[in-house]
């Protein structure tokens, strides 16, 4: 490798040294030693197979979160994370690994799509310029990216395999009866899916659900057939599309969503405020739009699961099981009923809930469904006298609901509304008919669109029926609750007409309302309780109320004296009634009552059991099931944007979807002469303004003649891909940037990702439920067709606090931008234009608030080392810091120190000594283990620390003289090498080294090095410090004492007084008290 090119300086001050390192020489240092880099290719790291490939050193895959590159560059909050990264991927390499470290864009978006409205330049172009723009000042940093690996997500080389991995989903099903690692069934490719279909192993049951033979979904045999399913060749070719399309991960569904047609696009809830969009206020519907859905949901056990599996934060591990929501319970059929003046009619089908409480179904009073759900359609479309509702009404109730965003509905401080569909089911515990109301509180999206109503256990339910007059009825009582209903039902007479039935309650909850108590024993405690009441009561002032039987009664007088009389407290249990007279609902888990019919109690049965018993018994009527379900949703895939990977799908007349063939990718975006959206109530993706683009042959198209003739007339997909689309898999191109047959090489894939995943991957928080989620299935979905080895993306995952910035605050809570804001000089500040006071705060960095730091600034003011050790030394990683670059100086000279320590600034010529300072050489080892022990725990703030240390002592030891030997130097150099590493290897390279220090190995520190042989202590005389003096570990208060007597400046502030006393603190303190 050739000699670096020398640096010099020529410092224009003549009252600075030549040779001082200041912003000057840092720049020229930096971009020196990054030109080095990049003309000799440095971090260029080689794959399995390819030369310069050592095979004998370990992996380690350090990844960022990359960026989207926005006009206006980074600030300096974004670097956090990459410098974090930098700093391990370059120690590792010293630690003998081979360190993947890339960087790439994540380059779809809106923002250049709305530039592109506004100027009529292609987003291509400004997103390029944003690209070149972040590229530069990336490199400025100095930060050792692999950048031959470097990836786009608007590359066409790229989005082909994006589209090709869809097409890969597309022609998959999930097989649940075939587990993989560990349970929860497993991809499969849809031609095995025929071929099992064709074989007879599966059949079609008539609810187009796929039945293998010989499972538990087939009840019976009737001649050799399974009762209640079809065979494949006994279905048509339509009716075979319709069961291979229900099946696909990738597939067409309608999903509701919020589209604004002013914009022209979906918004996502929180972009939707009172039913207006959040930018420009403009009206919001709700409607059902035609979306290609991920079926995300077959994975939800393996994603919940494998979370035990990964090294990642506690919190984001909880965020993502919220999301998941796995909730283990029962479906629940109610048959259906129509009740009209003339007559009573079954109707054929029946209204499945989903319910996590099966033991309260004795207690469900009415059924509310969601405005959007089937049967709601079917009540409209019924003639108006064949039921009891108000049609118009409902009508109403339903269209305005649809215009409320999912959020706003669920909403818990809003009124409950509804309105009564005029139909009932049947409940199937109780045979009672209850009616069907339909509320905006109940989304289609969980469970099956629809509820039992529980009002005495369900606080929104129990407002509901309130506010409806519906019955609300008791159906679990804690235990408490069931040892007042236990005794309302056998006290005596004399205990009621006597008014002493309130103290023999009080005692008997005493007794027998903790503990496990089974109610079988009810009756026994009630008796010991009376035969106890029978006895004398205790002698003495006070003495009832200070004996355990008055402190009980004292405990539950309140709860008793709450149902009022005897007579009103049995009224309500005998009425079921007892939570509606108080005027709340209980949602816990207690004891079933009132839960009994011919075939089945529950009655006294613990939650859990009465759980399982229910269910055993709706499975043995064929009136449930047991289900374990999920809060977790479909991934909407589509978007009607541009500026998106268009889908490699084409419609036939018919609206038929074909896929396009692997030969034919990429499919790519059309020229538009007009990006702006098409203002209208029905969605109208921007793609379909190309409209010789859109309507084209088959063969035209790409598609397989195999699958249609090539003349057919087709219809490309004019919805895009969202912007998760090319960032759910881009971890996986690095391994491969570069291979044109295969999204990645599996030998690369297996090297880098190792099974496990990327070694440590670093980024934000708000990716927990978004990126972070739909990145581990499609690596999931990968895995299961053999395209991948590893079933997890990120095996450690690191997510980095905020770079926050000041700014200034209104009495109203509203926030000034800083260029309005003047500094009066006494520590107020105030509006420049009006003179108001405003009072400084730290807030997120923004343009709106105008206090975005631009790191280019920075970087011109004190150098790319300056800064990456400044925004690592400010806080743990983990926690948000405000920015302050006053703070920087300090960092600054830090460096400037150490640079003295190494080079004459007069000369430039390196100042070393023959014979190391012991205390350096300790020291030394200290801050190199200090710094291989913090790095791996991303503790970069102690490590520095232990560096700056290191210089302080380095420089008060050697006062004037050289502090440093040849070899300290050298190894300092590689200890500072990660943090900032183009003044180590300019140190490194004027220790007469011709390559990089990159590949070096890290300095290993001497155990015996990191212990004290001596301690030094203070010495006291007079109640001031005057001297500190170095005594041996250990050593006793004679040897003290004789260091404290022996030292100068001791012996001159005793001068003339007489020593009374001395006390020593061994290894800490010596205090000498001394007078005239």
């Amino acid at each position: 490798m050739s000699t670096p090119p020398s640096t010099t300086t020529g410092n224009p001050r003549d009252d600075i040294p030549p040779h001082r390192y200041d912003a000057r020489l840092a720049d020229q240092i930096e971009t020196k030693w990054q030109r080095f880099w990049e003309e000799h290719g440095t971090f260029v790291q080689p794959n399995p197979g390819q030369p310069g490939f050592d095979a004998s050193r370990p992996k380690f895959y350090c990844l960022d979160m990359f960026p989207y590159p926005s006009g206006a560059g980074l600030h300096v909050g974004h670097p956090l994370s990459y410098t974090a990264t930098d700093i391990v991927s370059r120690f590792m390499r010293m630690k003998g690994h081979n360190v993947l470290h890339p960087m790439g864009w994540d380059a779809f978006g809106l923002p250049a799509e709305q530039y592109a409205i506004q100027t009529g330049i292609h987003p291509a172009i400004t997103t390029r310029q944003a690209t070149d723009n972040f590229r530069r000042q990336l490199k400025r940093f100095g930060f050792s990216y692999d950048w031959s690996r470097e990836v786009s997500t608007i590359d066409p080389e790229y989005y082909k395999w994006t589209q090709w991995i869809f097409l890969r989903a597309y022609d998959s099903w999930y097989d649940a009866s075939q587990p993989a690692g560990g349970g929860g069934g497993r991809a499969r490719p849809i031609a095995e899916l025929i071929a099992e279909l064709e074989s007879g192993d599966l059949r079609i049951g008539f609810d187009g659900d796929l039945v293998h033979v010989g499972s538990a979904a087939t009840t019976g045999i009737i001649g050799g057939e399974p009762v209640g399913t079809r065979r494949w060749h006994e279905l048509s070719a339509d009716e075979q599309r319709a069961v291979i399309d229900s099946q696909r991960l990738a597939y067409i569904d309608e999903a509701t969503v919020n589209w604004c047609p002013k914009l022209g696009t979906v918004l996502a809830n929180d972009e939707v405020i009172d039913g207006r969009s959040e930018r420009g206020g403009h009206p919001v519907l709700r409607k059902p739009l035609r979306q290609w859905m991920f079926r995300i949901t077959a994975y939800a056990e393996r994603l919940l699961r494998d979370l035990d599996t990964v090294d990642w934060p506690a919190s984001t591990k909880a965020m993502q099981s919220e999301w998941i929501g796995r909730s283990e319970g029962a479906e629940v059929d109610f048959a259906l009923r129509l009740i009209t003046d003339r007559a009573e009619v079954e109707l054929q089908s029946a209204l499945r809930v989903f319910t996590t409480r099966p033991d309260t179904l004795f207690g469900a009073t009415f059924m509310v469904v969601a405005p959007e759900h089937p049967i709601v359609e079917a009540a409209l479309g019924a003639p108006d006298a064949a039921f009891a509702a108000d049609a118009a009404v409902l009508r109403a109730y339903v269209a305005a609901a649809r215009n409320r965003s999912d959020v706003d509905r669920m909403a818990d401080t809003r009124d409950k509304t509804g309105v009564f569909t005029g139909l009932h089911c049947e409940n199937p515990a109780t045979g009672e008919l209850i009616p069907i109301w339909t509320a905006d509180y109940v989304l289609m999206g969980y469970g099956h669109g629809a509820i039992m109503a529980v009002p005495a256990h369900d606080e929104r339910d129990f407002a509901f029926a309130k506010k409806f007059n519906l019955p609300i009825r008791d159906v679990v009582y804690p235990r408490t609750h069931l040892l007042i209903g236990f005794y309302a039902r056998h006290a005596t007479r004399e205990e009621i007409d006597s008014g002493a039935w309130k103290s023999v309650l009080a005692d008997f909850l005493g007794l027998a309302a903790t503990g496990d108590m089974k109610p079988e024993m009810f009756g026994a405690v009630l008796d010991a309780v009376r035969t106890r009441r029978e006895q004398p009561p205790p002698a003495g002032e006070g003495a009832e109320r200070l004996t355990p039987r008055g402190v009980i009664a004292g405990e539950y007088i309140d709860a008793i004296e709450s149902f009022g009389t005897f007579h009103e407290l049995r009224g309500q249990f005998h009425d079921a009634a007892v939570f509606a007279a108080a005027g709340a609902a209980f949602s816990g888990h207690g004891y079933a009552v009132n839960s009994a019919n011919a075939d089945v109690t529950l009655d006294l049965l613990p939650t859990v059991e009465a759980k399982q018993r229910i269910i055993d018994w709706l499975e043995k009527t064929g009136r449930g099931n047991r289900k374990v379900n999920y809060k977790l949703r479909d991934w909407a895939f589509s978007r009607q944007r541009y500026w998106g990977e268009p889908f490699p799908i084409v419609f036939d007349e018919q609206g038929r979807h074909y896929p396009v063939a692997f030969e034919a990718l990429p499919v790519t975006l059309p020229e538009l002469a007009d990006y702006s959206p098409v203002e209208s109530d029905d969605p109208m993706p921007l793609l379909a303004k190309a409209a010789d683009w859109m309507n084209t042959t088959a063969g035209a198209a790409g598609v397989s003649p195999d699958v249609l003739p090539p003349h057919t007339p087709v219809r490309r997909e004019t919805n895009t891909m969202p912007g998760s689309a090319g960032s759910s898999w881009y971890f996986v191109r690095y391994c491969d940037a570069k291979n044109r047959e295969r999204f990645v090489g599996a030998e690369a894939e297996r090297y880098w990702m190792g099974g496990r995943g990327v070694d440590l991957y670093i980024g934000g928080s708000e990716h927990a439920v978004g990126h972070l989620l739909y990145s581990r299935f499609w690596q999931k979905l990968l895995f299961d067709l053999g395209e991948v080895d590893s079933p997890e993306p990120f095996a450690r995952l690191f997510h980095q606090g905020l770079i926050t910035s000041f700014a200034y605050q209104r009495a109203d809570k509203t926030i000034v931008p800083t260029d309005e804001v003047r500094d009066n000089g006494d520590g107020t500040f105030s509006i420049a234009a009006t003179g108001e006071r405003v009072t400084p705060v730290v807030t997120k960095m923004s343009k709106r608030y105008k206090n975005v730091v631009n790191p280019d600034d920075v970087i011109a003011e004190f150098g790319a080392d300056t800064f990456r050790l400044y925004e690592m030394y400010m806080g743990p990683l983990d926690q948000s810091k405000p920015w302050n670059t006053r703070d920087a100086v300090g960092i600054f000279r830090f460096l400037q120190r150490l640079w003295r320590l190494a080079i004459d600034e007069q000369t430039g010529a390196l100042r070393l000594r023959d014979e190391p300072l012991a205390q350096v050489e300790k020291q030394l080892h200290r801050a190199a283990h200090k710094v291989a022990a913090d790095l791996p725990k991303l503790a970069f703030n102690t490590a520095i620390a232990a560096l700056i240390e290191f210089v302080n002592v380095a420089t008060s030891a050697a006062g004037s003289d050289a502090a440093l030997t040849r070899d300290q130097l050298r190894r300092i150099a590689l200890v500072l090498a990660p943090f900032a590493p183009h003044m180590a290897e300019e140190l490194w390279s004027r220790l007469g080294h011709t390559a990089s220090l990159a590949y070096e190995a890290f300095p290993e520190a001497d155990p015996a090095m990191l212990t004290d042989n001596s301690v030094e202590v203070p010495v006291q005389v007079g109640g001031k410090i005057r001297a500190k003096v170095r005594v041996a570990t250990g050593a006793d208060h004679a040897a003290h004492e004789a260091a404290a007597m022996a030292e100068g400046k001791v012996q001159a502030a005793l001068a003339g007084k007489a020593i009374k006393k001395i006390v020593v603190v061994p290894g800490k303190m010596i205090n000498i008290v001394a007078g005239e």
